[in-house]
């Protein structure tokens, strides 16, 4: 690696920060094709600014040798979460959305600070590997997911007597309730419901759903 990409100047500086323009694009132009909260234009921002962050913080240490040349990116780590937070969303019908956006946003912002700070090899190893989990093992962890033999519901009852019926029903087709809460529904008179359900192996999801679909009084459900 040339001595002048590891020291603070003009040339280093370029590279540093057109470096973390392209690894930011990369996992944003991801994130964007999903339509999801955060993505191009954000990952490039996220990235670009954790990358000036450190290259400030090795400006300062330049100039005086006594400070503490982790400090800055120490709070870029932490002070990431506030823009993670924000794309992380809890749906009406408690379904949690955003987790994997959030965690690409943080682990953008530590790819800056690598670039930032002349450790080329590892933010481009980084970049590619999380780009890898974040599209490649995308299918791999659906598949994953719906070979479980557990399923999330949410389902609307037309009124409260009926969420027995609901129950009696899952017992008599061996169904194991593991979680059951009450939520508010789209109507005070209705009652809105959130199920983990144990499958037995001869079911799949849909069959449950389309199952317990026909049950007295539900009148919606789905997956969450």
């Amino acid at each position: 690696m040339p001595e002048s990409l590891t020291e603070v100047n003009l040339v280093s500086t370029t590279v540093r920060l057109l470096l973390a323009l392209v690894c930011g694009g990369i996992l944003g132009i991801e994130r964007g094709r999903k339509k999801r909260p955060a993505g191009f234009r954000t990952y490039m921002l996220v990235c670009i600014g954790s990358t000036l962050v450190m290259i400030t913080n090795q400006f300062i240490c330049s100039q005086y040798p006594n400070t503490d040349p982790a400090r800055l990116g120490a709070q870029v780590i932490s002070g990431i979460g506030f823009l993670g937070a924000g794309t992380i969303i809890v749906t009406g019908k408690n379904r949690v959305m955003g987790l994997t956006t959030a965690a690409g946003l943080w682990a953008a912002a530590c790819i800056g600070l690598s670039i930032g700070v002349g450790f080329y090899s590892g933010a481009i190893i980084g970049c590619i590997l999380i780009f890898f989990v974040m599209s490649v093992l995308h299918g791999l962890d659906e598949r994953v997911i719906s070979s479980v033999k557990i399923i999330n519901l949410y389902i609307e009852i037309s009124k409260m007597s009926d969420v027995g019926h609901f129950m009696k029903f899952t017992k008599e087709q061996e169904l194991k309730v593991s979680n059951f809460e009450l939520v508010r529904g789209k109507s005070a008179s209705e009652i809105a419901l959130t199920v983990t359900l144990q499958l037995p192996k001869r079911y799949t999801q849909i069959e449950i759903i389309e199952l317990l679909s026909t049950v007295e009084g539900v009148t919606y459900m789905e997956e969450i």
